[in-house]
């Protein structure tokens, strides 16, 4: 019988898992290969045997934090109503970052140079966002402005707000999920090419109801 694989895809999962948490909560210092083996019960031989050392493996982590997020971001259909598409572009980017916490983190967190597949992989993340904006011009519902300069300034908004969220900076009593999406909405309103008699621009859908 074959001998069974003792450094396989779920112990590189859970390697990558606890880097991205050690980086996000004690930042790169804290970053180890002997620590990293240790709190997942290997060793630094497996973590080599996977990675090739601590560069390739901050590598495997950026590029699993991309997967994951552009994953939630790319499952959004792309429908008749860009505008709304692009909220719902939004209301993906902060459920990926709730759900994966320690990989959100690495995103930003630059501590390594980055390289041209990295480069590639986030612009293929954020690919959802500029092509719904595109379309919201291209059908007239946003007015010929930079598609860069909106698709930047929704970001802003989500990053903004979801890491407030996440590092438990909202005032208490705040619901983050409607704010979140209220803020998504008046967004979407202020780049809005239709306006009503009274010049102010078309409403938007209200959020949805939980």
């Amino acid at each position: 019988m074959p001998r069974p694989r003792t450094h396989d895809d779920a112990l590189r999962r859970r390697l990558l898992e606890r880097a991205g948490e050690l980086l996000s909560t004690e930042g790169p210092a804290a970053v180890s290969l002997r620590r990293i083996a240790t709190d997942v019960n290997t060793s630094t031989t497996a973590v080599y045997s996977l990675f090739g050392g601590k560069p390739a493996l901050l590598e495997a982590l950026y590029d699993e934090a991309f997967t994951r997020f552009g994953t939630y971001l790319a499952a959004v259909p792309a429908t008749g109503d860009p505008a709304e598409d692009l909220v719902q572009i939004g209301l993906a980017y902060r459920r990926s970052a709730l759900a994966d916490p320690q990989f959100y983190s690495v995103l930003y967190a630059k501590v390594v140079a980055p390289t041209k597949e990295m480069s590639r992989a986030a612009g293929r993340t954020f690919a959802p966002v500029r092509d719904a904006v595109r379309r919201a011009i291209e059908t007239g519902v946003f007015r010929g402005e930079d598609p860069e300069l909106i698709a930047m300034s929704m970001w802003g908004i989500a990053h903004g707000l979801v890491s407030l969220e996440l590092n438990g900076n909202l005032p208490r009593g705040v619901d983050a999920a409607t704010t979140y999406e209220l803020a998504l909405r008046a967004h979407g309103r202020g780049w809005l090419a239709r306006t009503t008699e009274s010049g102010e621009a078309a409403a938007a859908k209200p959020p949805r109801t939980r």
